[in-house]
């Protein structure tokens, strides 16, 4: 049976459902629901457009609902609340969208279910939606944090704390950039074949594409579908990644034959990308805590032709005795520290981390980062190569975590990212040497980075 959009609507619900109820990440949730179901290019689209837009503007959604409505959308029933949410969002986002369709669409779908009906709020309060202007947002210079997390759909911690952080006018960039569509990113697989024949081909199969400012290895692409079933993507050709993470594993200056470690690898994009810095040889040791992520990791080896790496299950943090495998008792010449974090870089790409982040996020995730840096420092040789990263611009989890690395571990020294950094993107390069792709023009996801090396000796 085809598709329908009201199939993809009720899609879409289903979602945002998940995501509210077990605080899943979007695109797990989405892979998750759409997998076993038959639906159509043009309706998958248009769920996938759904659960993020939602997501996206969840709190000026409330807010603007919550103004329509006896009881807030938090005191709703969650499938009701989350019919509105869906409804209200094309209502106002989406223009090619009828209004007439999507309220009808909102009421049947929210009819068709179980227990009491619901028809005739939905219908009340979307119809106002149509009907009655919003009221207007806060005064920006009477009241900065109220007016930039509705206009933005942020939190209000977090609002409240970029503007601490950053300044207002920073703050307010930060917040504009968490409604940007991402745009879709490859890596191109050097183990297969160059950036230029990767263009060739892809103008060939009539997909327009063009190379990324900064990243050597990179290619952005106009509009190409959905990009997990591109040819060029399922024979190993390259590896969606966006330019930012392209600019790290080089920092590592990995050599043929070098023996690096992974502390936090799966599901593996820096771990091909360090292969492919190899050429495929040497040894790569990438380490995760959760076997379906290993599992995720040894398919992309698989795709993209590495044979140089060797997954293993490894808590860095709890396991107190990891260190005494055998992989990890030889010395290594490079370590890449891609650390758990946040996530605030990365929130064009995952709206879902607007709902689910608390500022206590932060304040476990730079605890984590700081045993992850203190138990694998000791396994570099001395003149290795430690890289720490985070795709995160908070202080707590980038600058105040490596000056407190350095407080601890004297015989580490931090070593400025410039020569491994491409003429154009020399303005991402922090006055301390640092990569910072937060505060740029670029569109970058946001990714901090550093270099360290292991002193040969210490007097």
């Amino acid at each position: 049976m085809p598709s329908t959009p009201s199939n993809a609507r009720k899609l879409a619900g289903t979602v945002l459902q998940t995501i509210y109820r077990s605080e899943s990440f979007a695109d797990d949730a989405f892979d998750a629901t759409v997998k076993d179901r038959v639906l159509s290019e043009p309706d998958r689209a248009l769920a996938f457009e759904l659960v993020y837009g939602v997501l996206r503007h969840a709190v000026t959604l409330d807010w603007r609902l919550n103004h329509l409505s006896r009881k807030p959308m938090a005191r709703l029933p969650l499938n009701v609340a989350t019919t509105l949410r869906v409804a209200a969002y094309q209502l106002l986002y989406l223009s090619r969208i009828p209004d007439s369709a999507a309220v009808n669409e909102a009421v049947k779908l929210i009819r068709k279910q179980p227990g009491h009906d619901w028809g005739g709020l939905v219908n009340g309060i979307l119809r106002n939606v149509i009907r009655q202007e919003a009221p207007p947002f806060p005064d920006i210079t009477a009241d900065p944090i109220q007016a930039l997390s509705l206009s933005y759909a942020c939190p209000l911690w977090m609002v409240e704390r970029w503007i601490q952080a950053f300044g207002l006018t920073r703050a307010e960039e930060f917040c504009r950039k968490t409604l940007d569509i991402p745009p879709l990113t490859l890596r191109t697989n050097t183990l297969r074949c160059t950036r230029r024949k990767l263009l060739d081909r892809l103008e060939a199969e009539g997909i327009s594409a063009k190379e990324t400012p900064v990243s050597p290895w990179g290619i952005t692409l106009e509009k190409c579908g959905h990009p997990g079933r591109l040819a060029v993507v399922q024979e190993g050709w390259c590896y969606i990644e966006d330019e930012a993470a392209q600019l790290i594993p080089p920092l590592l200056h990995p050599q043929p034959g070098d023996r690096i470690l992974d502390a936090c690898a799966a599901p593996g994009g820096k771990t091909t990308h360090l292969a492919q810095l190899m050429q495929n040889q040497g040894t790569i040791i990438a380490l995760d805590r959760q076997p379906e992520r290993l599992t995720r990791l040894a398919e992309n080896c698989l795709r993209l032709g590495v044979k140089n790496v060797h997954a293993e299950k490894c808590d860095v943090v709890h396991d107190a005795t990891f260190s005494d495998s055998g992989s990890l008792t030889e010395p290594f010449d490079g370590i890449l520290v891609d650390a758990p974090c946040s996530g605030l870089g990365i929130l064009r790409r995952h709206p879902e981390g607007k709902l689910l982040k608390q500022f206590s996020t932060i304040e476990q995730s730079c605890q984590v980062q700081k045993q992850i840096l203190h138990h694998i420092s000791p396994l570099l040789r001395p003149g290795g190569i430690l890289v720490y990263s985070a795709c995160s611009i908070e202080p707590e989890e980038t600058t105040e975590v490596i000056s407190a690395f350095c407080r601890e571990h004297p015989d580490f020294q931090s070593e400025p990212i410039t020569p491994w950094m491409a003429t154009t993107g020399l303005p991402l390069v922090t006055d301390h040497g640092h990569l910072c792709t937060g505060f740029q023009s670029f569109t970058m996801d946001g990714f901090f980075a550093c270099r360290f090396k292991k002193k040969s000796d210490i007097s």
